[in-house]
């Protein structure tokens, strides 16, 4: 088999959607010829834990660890919860106090491109030794964050490979890059420092068009779209839920505010009788206090269910029982491109899908050719109602399901095929 190193900095047992990528890849490389080894740090900072994804590290799977250098550990010795919040790319637009602005700052203008860029120069030195050793030719790096990819710049320059850039988000175009208070010389060397990666390694891989089309004006080298997906479907008969559930899993956070759709709830229920005693809203994951806020502003309050974070495996559960579920993104042009990963768990829990996003976001194409369920923008309200009012009627007769088309072809074995035909 051909060996592949695989640099990453999220691994389990580190939860949320960045670490199951490059698990989902690392558990099928060797259906199609690839031998995995993979390198991360020993003493990572991670927001988020989820221990149930290592069982599905293969048992044999030969992993390079070295220690890490984090200022987040530094940080949070003055406000913890800020630090942990930065440190997952959540950032709080209002109310910052000055402990927020000036981490922020410090965040943008000494850490290029992010926090983690210590682990750089002593990975490549370690690294150098391990190629050798394990005789590979062939490395993958993965970011956020990104100066992992810098990784794979300087291993480059010092000997002949064949380096693969996956970027699971983009790197300057990303929602919260302008919100890091970067001064014009900094701003210079985030553009140079992307730049530098795009034009040295041999091929890139993005998770949207919209990355690719954006990528394809600072570059000539090929891109691939691999988007996320959806491990095996398992047929169950999981029990719906009663009520008439509108489930959302993971983050829903300020910026992702859907105002329209609490708006129409909130007249549906003064409206119709049985809405009022069916509905329920679920978050299962952390929910700002300001949606919660405009949940209560419109009378919404009593019909809130805040399950929390669980593990990845409840999450699932809760997608094949819930009613509706629940995909928002922000509405700016910025985010046109993003593809939550959860989108593709979505399609294969076969519940309806409700997304609310930006105007021409790229999700709805999706959603539209796999028949999965419908999109509307933060603006839309009619629709989003009359649609409803149909999915509630359905519900009510027992007949609210799903006919999917092709959804085969975001399986993570089926993803891994492509990747392999790739590299």
């Amino acid at each position: 088999m051909r060996k592949v190193l695989v640099i990453t900095y999220y691994w389990p047992p580190a939860g949320g959607p960045g670490v199951q990528r490059w698990l989902k890849f690392v558990k099928y490389f060797r259906d199609f010829g690839i031998e995995p080894v993979l390198y991360i740090p020993e003493n990572p900072h991670y927001p988020l834990l989820d221990k149930s994804f290592l069982q599905e590290i293969p048992s044999d799977l030969k992993i390079y660890k070295h220690k890490i250098t984090e200022p987040y550990r530094i940080a949070s010795l003055f406000s913890s919860k800020k630090t942990k919040r930065i440190s997952s790319g959540i950032i709080q637009t209002k109310n910052q106090s000055f402990l927020e602005k000036l981490l922020l700052w410090v965040r943008g203008n000494l850490f290029i491109p992010d926090a983690r860029k210590f682990w750089v120069n002593p990975s490549v030195s370690f690294l150098k030794e391990v190629l050798e050793k394990e005789k590979i030719d062939t490395i993958i790096t993965t970011g956020p964050p990104h100066s992992v990819h810098l990784i794979g710049y300087y291993l480059k320059e010092a000997r002949s490979l064949n380096w693969i850039a996956d970027f699971r988000d983009p790197w300057t175009t990303i929602g919260y890059h302008k919100k890091l208070k970067l001064t014009s010389s900094s701003e210079k060397k985030h553009k140079k420092l992307e730049s530098d990666v795009l034009n040295a390694a041999d091929k890139i891989i993005v998770t949207s068009k919209t990355t690719k089309q954006e990528f394809q004006q600072i570059t000539s080298q090929p891109i691939l779209v691999i988007t996320n997906g959806f491990d095996n479907i398992e047929e169950t008969n999981s029990k719906l839920d009663s009520k008439f559930t509108i489930s959302h899993i993971g983050s829903l956070l300020s910026g992702r505010n859907p105002i329209n759709l609490w708006k129409v709830l909130s007249e549906l229920v003064k409206e119709n009788l049985n809405f009022r005693e069916k509905l329920c809203i679920r978050f299962i994951g952390v929910v700002s206090n300001e949606i919660l806020a405009s949940l209560k502003d419109v009378g919404l309050n009593e019909y809130i269910e805040i399950v929390g974070y669980v593990s990845h495996q409840e999450a699932l559960a809760y997608q094949k029982t819930s009613q509706v579920l629940l995909l928002v993104e922000i509405d700016s042009q910025e985010t046109i491109g993003i593809i939550p990963g959860k989108l593709f768990e979505y399609m294969a829990a076969k519940r309806p899908i409700l997304g609310i996003g930006p105007e021409n976001w790229e999700v709805a194409g999706i959603v539209k050719e796999t028949k999965t369920g419908r999109i509307f923008d933060h603006s839309d309200d009619i629709a989003l109602k009359n649609l409803l009012l149909s999915w509630f009627e359905q519900f009510q007769n027992g007949e609210l399901q799903m006919v999917s088309n092709d959804i085969g072809q975001f399986s993570r074995r089926e993803l891994t095929r492509k990747l392999v035909e790739y590299i």
